[in-house]
């Protein structure tokens, strides 16, 4: 009885401290290059992500850091067309704000962070915003969607209207790489679940 009533306080507690998320390791390849791309997500607020190069040049290391965020997923493509493979690794920050980390490969002889815009910079883009983002990756073009809100920020309920957000990566300064929004509109919540 009395582990019965332990289990259930140690569910009940992990319940209210919010999700729970596991390990994330996943191996993703184009080929033979790719990543192994491994965090443990222990933390909220602290982890060490770990992005190892598959197939690229021998003298090429695995990369670990801290991100103060807990890895949801990952996914590949060649999103500058280069012919060499990038990673796209999606995060969910402490506060529950969705957002990527993602790699380049510089002709598989290192790797290269691409650059991904905070939304709040654009005042377009970011009218009405408060999160809620859902990212997807479909044939090197990166779409984010989420709902949108009146002004007010008393009202805690979404219009009934989504934004959605299509970026491509293009080329930065001195040889770097960023994302780029190219295309937004807006649409109704019920026709974007199709």
């Amino acid at each position: 009885m009395k582990n019965c009533l332990l289990i259930g306080l140690i569910f009940s507690f992990q319940c209210v401290l919010g999700q729970v998320f596991p390990k994330y390791d996943s191996t993703l390849k184009i080929g033979k290059t790719g990543y192994r791309i491994n965090c443990l997500n222990k933390s909220n607020d602290r982890n060490i992500l770990n992005i190892r190069p598959i197939g690229f040049k021998a003298e090429v290391r695995e990369a670990s850091l801290e991100i103060k965020a807990r890895v949801l997923s990952a996914e590949i493509d060649d999103l500058n067309n280069d012919g060499f493979p990038e990673v796209v690794i999606f995060i969910q920050e402490p506060s529950g704000k969705k957002s990527l980390f993602c790699v380049s490969s510089k002709e598989n002889e290192r790797l290269e962070p691409i650059y991904f815009p905070d939304i709040t910079d654009d005042m377009v883009l970011s009218k009405g915003y408060r999160g809620q983002d859902d990212f997807k990756l479909v044939e090197g073009i990166l779409f984010r969607k989420f709902p949108i809100y009146e002004a007010d920020t008393a009202i805690k309920t979404p219009t009934k209207k989504v934004r959605q957000i299509f970026y491509r990566v293009v080329a930065g300064e001195q040889g770097t790489w960023k994302f780029k929004a190219f295309k937004n509109f807006e649409m109704n919540a019920e026709d974007s679940k199709q």
